[in-house]
C-alpha cells in the first residue's frame, strides 16, 4: 500500500490554524494591552479570513517578565486580558461559528512565582522541592564556587541560578524567574493533566505545547561539547520525552483535541516521527526549527547568516517527503510571536513588492501538505519594525539580554552589526500591534499609550484597507484557504515534489491526489522577471495573484513578475 493509502484522515489536517498574540492583538479598554474582549470583538474578521482554529499565546497569570511564557497560575487569567469567563464566552463564539479554541500551555518551566516554586525553594525537605532541578554547586581547584555544568541559557548565559536560601542551583533553561520543572516526578505529570483536563473539561480544542521536547533531561546532566546554546544534546529529547508525550496524547485522545508541540534543538528525524506518526498517539505535529534557523551564522541568532533558494528548497523537500513517506504531519509555518516576519525575511518588503511577496508567501506555504499556521498580521503583510528603531524601543528580553553583553565593551563596527541583525531577527519584529486601520495607534487602542509602539507603516498597511479589496493579501490567504479545502484530496492529502530544482530563481513543487489529480505551485522568489516554462498544459487556474488567464500561464514561456506566485490544476 502506498504512503498517500496509508494516511491517517483526521479534521486537524484539512483545518488552517490562526495565532493571536493577546497582548497586541486587540485593546478593548483603551489600557494599551489586547485583552480577552478584544479578542472576542474580532472573531468575524477571522472567520471572513477563512481560518478554523484560533491559537492563543499565554493568557495565564504571570509576571510577564517573558510575555507570559512564566507562568505563575495555570488556571486563572492574567487580569489584564480578562478572566475565565472570557475564555468561555470566545470559546463559544468560535464553536458557533464552527471554529476552534487552542491555548498555550508552558510547562517544562513555570514563574519563579508559582506557588509551587515559592514552596521548592524554602528548604531541600520541602515536599515541593523535588518538583523542580536542584543540584549543588561544582568547585574549582581554587575553591570558587561553579555551576553544576557549563549548560547555557537560550536567553544567555549559564542554565543555572544559585539560590542562597538552600545553597544550591536550580535550573533554567530560559530567563532565571523560568526554573524548569521536574517531569521525573510523577506528581509533576499529575498536575500537567490535571492542568490540560481542566480546560479540556472547559471545551478548548486543544494546546500548543511550548519547549515540549526539553522536558526529559540526561539526569547525568554532563559537561557539553557544544559552542552554541551548549547542554541541549542532552535535553532537546531526553530518554524518557516519549513516554511523558505518551501520557499527554492518551488524554487529548479522550477529547479528540489535538497538540502541536514546539521542537527546537532536535537534529535526529527519528525523535520526530517518534512524536507525531500517526500510529505513536503523543503529537498531533511539530514546529520544527530548520527553516527558522536558515539565516542564523555561526555565532547563533544575532550573528549575519545568508541562504541560497536552494538551500530553502531542501528544507522544505526534506519534511515534506519525510513526513509523507512515514504518516507524519507537518505544522507549516514561516511566521510566529518568536520570529521575524516572512515577507522581510524570505522575499522582499519594499514598497514596491510587498505586496506581492505577502500573496507568494500564502501560495507558497498554503498549498504545502500540512496544516498552514497564519500569524497575526501575516494576513495583511505585516513587516519587521523601522530600521531606525532605537535600543530603546526594543522590549524582547532574548535581544535585551544578547545587547546586555556587548552594548558596553563592543566596537563601533560590531554594533552595528547587533543593531541590524536585532531589526532583522528580534522577536518584536512579531510583537507590533495589530494595524487595524488607519486611525491613530492602527485602531489597536483608543488610550493612546499601545505597550509596544504601532510601526510606523500602519497608514499604508492595514486591515480595514484590505477586508474588502478583492486584489489585497487579505482576500489571496482567503482564496488560497478556501483552494485548499475545495481541493482537499490534492492539497492536504496528496504528494509533494519539487519541480525544476535547480532553479535559482523559482521554487515551483507538485502536488498530486492519490487519484492522480495534480496541481503545480510556482514562486519566483527573486525581485526581478523570470522566463518560466509549465512542465505540461494547465487545466485551470485555480490561484494567481496576477490575473493570469489559463491562455497566459499555457504559453510557451511565462514571463513571471517580481515576486509573482501561482497555482494551477494540471
Amino acid at each position: 500500500m502506498s504512503a498517500l493509502a496509508q494516511q491517517h484522515r483526521t479534521w486537524w489536517k484539512e483545518s488552517s490554524v490562526y495565532q493571536v498574540y493577546p497582548a497586541s492583538f486587540q485593546d478593548s479598554t483603551g489600557s494599551g494591552t489586547g485583552d480577552l474582549k478584544g479578542i472576542i470583538s474580532r472573531v468575524d474578521y477571522l472567520k471572513n479570513l477563512g481560518v478554523d482554529i484560533v491559537w492563543l499565546s499565554p493568557i495565564f497569570d504571570s509576571p510577564q517578565i517573558d510575555m507570559g511564557y512564566d507562568i505563575s497560575d495555570y488556571k486563572t487569567v492574567w487580569p489584564p486580558y480578562g478572566d475565565v469567563s472570557d475564555v468561555d464566552v470566545l470559546k463559544d463564539k468560535l464553536h458557533e461559528r464552527g471554529m476552534k479554541l487552542v491555548l498555550d500551555l508552558v510547562m517544562n518551566h513555570t514563574s519563579d512565582e508559582h506557588q509551587w516554586f515559592k514552596e521548592s525553594r524554602k528548604s531541600k525537605d520541602n515536599p515541593y522541592r523535588d518538583w523542580y532541578v536542584w543540584k549543588p554547586a561544582k568547585y574549582d581547584a581554587d575553591g570558587n564556587r561553579q555551576p553544576p555544568n557549563n549548560w547555557q541559557a537560550h536567553f544567555q548565559g549559564s542554565a543555572w541560578e544559585y539560590d542562597e536560601m538552600t545553597d544550591e542551583y536550580y535550573l533554567h533553561l530560559f530567563c532565571t524567574e523560568q526554573p524548569d520543572l521536574n517531569w521525573e516526578n510523577p506528581l509533576v505529570r499529575e498536575k500537567v493533566h490535571e492542568v490540560m483536563r481542566f480546560w479540556l473539561d472547559r471545551g478548548i480544542d486543544g494546546f500548543r505545547m511550548d519547549v515540549i521536547n526539553f522536558v526529559s533531561k540526561d539526569l547525568a546532566f554532563p559537561d557539553s561539547k557544544q559552542t552554541v546554546l551548549r547542554g541541549s544534546e542532552y535535553y532537546a529529547c531526553g530518554p524518557r520525552l516519549h513516554e511523558y508525550l505518551k501520557e499527554i496524547g492518551d488524554i487529548l485522545k479522550e477529547y479528540d483535541a489535538f497538540n502541536v508541540g514546539e521542537m527546537p534543538c532536535v537534529h535526529d528525524e527519528r525523535e520526530v516521527i517518534g512524536a507525531v506518526a500517526a500510529n505513536r498517539g503523543e503529537l498531533s505535529m511539530i514546529f520544527h526549527f530548520e527553516l527558522m534557523d536558515i539565516d542564523h551564522g555561526s555565532n547563533g541568532k544575532f550573528s549575519p547568516g545568508t541562504w541560497p533558494l536552494s538551500k530553502l528548497k531542501a528544507t522544505v523537500n526534506k519534511w515534506q517527503r519525510f513526513m509523507i513517506d512515514n504518516d507524519g504531519w507537518n505544522a507549516l509555518y514561516l511566521e510566529n510571536h518568536d520570529q521575524p516576519r516572512s515577507v522581510s525575511r524570505f522575499v522582499h518588503d519594499d514598497p514596491q513588492n510587498r505586496a506581492a511577496s505577502a500573496k507568494l508567501i500564502a501560495v507558497f506555504l498554503g498549498f504545502q501538505s500540512g496544516t498552514p499556521f497564519i500569524y497575526q498580521g501575516q494576513e495583511i503583510g505585516m513587516t519587521n519594525v523601522p530600521v531606525d528603531w532605537g535600543m530603546e524601543e526594543y522590549k524582547d528580553v532574548d535581544c535585551l539580554n544578547h545587547w546586555n553583553l556587548f552594548k558596553d565593551t563592543a566596537d563601533a563596527s560590531t554594533i552595528e552589526s547587533l543593531k541590524r541583525e536585532y531589526q532583522l531577527k528580534s522577536r518584536d519584529n512579531a510583537r507590533t500591534p495589530m494595524q487595524w486601520d488607519a486611525t491613530q495607534d492602527a485602531g489597536f487602542t483608543t488610550g493612546g499609550n499601545p505597550w509596544m509602539r504601532v510601526n510606523d507603516n500602519y497608514r499604508e498597511i492595514n486591515a480595514a484597507s484590505q477586508t474588502e479589496d478583492p486584489n489585497s493579501i487579505y482576500r489571496c490567504w482567503r482564496i488560497v484557504l478556501d483552494t485548499r479545502k475545495a481541493h482537499k484530496e490534492i492539497f492536504v492529502y496528496g504528494d509533494f515534489q519539487l519541480v525544476d530544482e535547480a532553479h535559482e530563481k523559482v521554487f515551483a513543487y507538485k502536488r498530486t491526489a492519490q487519484n492522480g489529480d495534480a496541481a503545480l505551485i510556482v514562486c519566483n522568489f527573486s525581485a526581478e522577471p523570470v522566463d518560466w516554462k509549465l512542465p505540461g498544459k494547465a487545466r485551470d487556474v485555480l490561484v494567481s495573484p496576477a490575473g493570469r488567464t489559463l491562455e497566459e500561464v499555457n504559453a510557451e514561456v511565462i514571463r513571471l513578475a517580481p515576486c509573482e506566485s501561482l497555482t494551477v490544476l494540471l
